[in-house]
């Protein structure tokens, strides 16, 4: 199956071989080169634009309209519905200031996974999103409602971490380099030491993020030795 080409494919064009093809067509890739990083650039905004978008007009729903109450559909521990509301929790916040506190690392770190690719961006939101919802469900305390985005935010830079540390590829070890230059400090927040916020879904949202990683290298590494097991055989 094709898969999309990710912004940091797009941007490793080889110079060798573009110096030995004459000026004009020389000049004519380079153009088709920098349309595609511009596609690649705008289908990456919309898609974080949209979710933003999306968090901030259910909050101002919650809000405003006396009658909607979504803070229903945040995690109840150990209750059917709060297993069901793991689908629907990270979208959801206890207020404009939580959101806002979300939405700027949503986008940076968010942005950071895109750049290997929208395939990774889906599996690492939906890997965190669920590890961390099942870990606040399972081990939360029995009357606490859990909402927000950052455990899947946590999952960000846990599998930015990770898979530099798997891959060991230049790209992958200066996205953690700068992931824990802008957000390091994050890591604190899986310790229980504020009250009212869930540390719990911050942990297992780091250790989804891991996971993620581990499953996303070791599906690239099949794909590689299955590509040169290829060679050999048809060469």
């Amino acid at each position: 199956m094709q898969q999309k080409t990710s912004f940091w494919k797009l941007l490793q064009a080889n110079s060798d071989r573009l110096s030995d093809i004459p000026t004009d067509r020389a000049r004519l890739l380079n153009h088709e080169r920098t349309r595609k990083i511009k596609d690649v650039l705008i289908g990456q905004a919309i898609l974080l634009g949209a979710i933003v978008l999306f968090m901030w007009v259910l909050e101002s729903m919650d809000l405003t309209i006396s009658r909607v109450d979504l803070d229903m559909f945040g995690i109840q521990p150990r209750t059917l519905v709060g297993l069901r509301n793991i689908l629907f929790s990270p979208f959801l916040h206890v207020g404009f200031g939580h959101l806002l506190a979300n939405t700027i690392p949503f986008i940076v770190l968010g942005w950071m996974v895109l750049v290997r690719g929208m395939r990774d961006f889906f599996t690492v939101s939906i890997i965190a999103g669920v590890v961390s919802g099942l870990g606040v469900w399972l081990l939360g305390g029995s009357d606490t409602i859990t909402l927000g985005l950052s455990g899947v935010i946590f999952g960000y830079l846990g599998y930015l971490l990770a898979r530099g540390y798997y891959e060991r590829s230049l790209v992958a070890i200066i996205l953690a380099v700068v992931a824990v230059f802008l957000y390091g400090g994050m890591i604190f927040g899986v310790l229980p030491i504020r009250s009212g916020v869930s540390w719990l879904g911050h942990l297992f949202g780091l250790v989804g993020g891991v996971i993620a990683a581990y499953v996303l290298v070791r599906s690239k590494r099949k794909v590689e030795i299955g590509y040169r097991s290829g060679d050999k055989m048809t060469g």
